[in-house]
């Protein structure tokens, strides 16, 4: 697996890089996320626009994507827009999520995009080949809310996003029990042992798949995702926690 640097961050390597995803509805409650003090803890910021009121406003879009890079010009912005068959907020048609991804990646203003790998009727190689001509690195993802796939489905569906030319792939699965969360952390030492290029961000949600939000780096996981306002998936940990528990299991054995 090839790490991926952007700005300062080298994602791929060492501990997990922490995400702090901004999910306010207005201006204002991004700007309360974005100026909070455990906003330091975060490696990149993720701009949840499907939680935004204004998220089909191009006008409205392009002003926050310039807000959020002038209040933080060295972590990296991933623009994400999820829908609520992935368990986001936005209601959009398929068109639409095309349209809008189209219009945020001809603005050039964020570093990354998260692009729904099998969104129905939507041209995803396309958006795919828009982003890397615009210089913006893509993650490409699939997030299943009602059940864990078999290890070879998540190890198929990471393969598949892999070819499809992102530059990282992400996978989130709802587990009914710890064997679930087993089987998320096992394709996932499997997928980049074996089959991996680029950077992998898997994590089982709810309460019994925090482990996996810790563990990245012994089975292979890029990143995590903390919260520091409202939490954007079940399971996520504050981010002064989340990265205080990592800096804990990466700290150096005294000799």
């Amino acid at each position: 697996m090839n790490p991926l640097t952007i700005k300062n961050l080298t994602i791929g390597e060492g501990r997990p890089k922490i995400c702090v995803p901004i999910t306010g509805a207005t201006e204002k409650e991004i700007l309360k996320e974005i100026d909070s003090p455990d906003i330091i803890y975060a490696d990149l910021i993720e701009w949840r626009a499907d939680c935004f009121l204004n998220v089909l406003q191009n006008e409205k879009l392009d002003e926050t994507l310039t807000l959020l890079q002038t209040k933080q010009k060295n972590a990296p912005i991933l623009f994400t827009c999820r829908t609520k068959e992935e368990g986001g907020s936005a209601s959009i048609s398929p068109k639409e999520y095309e349209a809008l991804n189209d219009f945020v990646l001809s603005t050039k203003k964020p570093d990354l995009i998260d692009i729904q790998a099998y969104q129905q009727g939507t041209d995803i190689p396309k958006l795919i080949q828009t982003a890397k001509k615009q210089g913006i690195k893509v993650i490409a993802s699939y997030h299943n809310f009602n059940q864990t796939p078999s290890k070879k489905e998540i190890i198929d569906r990471l393969r598949h996003m892999q070819n499809l030319g992102a530059d990282l792939i992400k996978i989130a699965v709802m587990p009914q029990d710890p064997k679930d969360v087993l089987t998320l952390l096992l394709a996932t030492e499997e997928m980049n042992r074996l089959y991996a290029n680029v950077p992998i961000i898997t994590m089982s949600m709810s309460k019994i798949g925090e482990i996996s939000r810790i563990s990245g780096e012994t089975f292979g996981s890029a990143i995590t995702f903390a919260s520091i306002g409202t939490p954007s998936a079940p399971g996520q940990l504050k981010a002064k926690d989340l990265a205080k528990i990592l800096s804990i299991i990466n700290k150096k054995p005294e000799t």
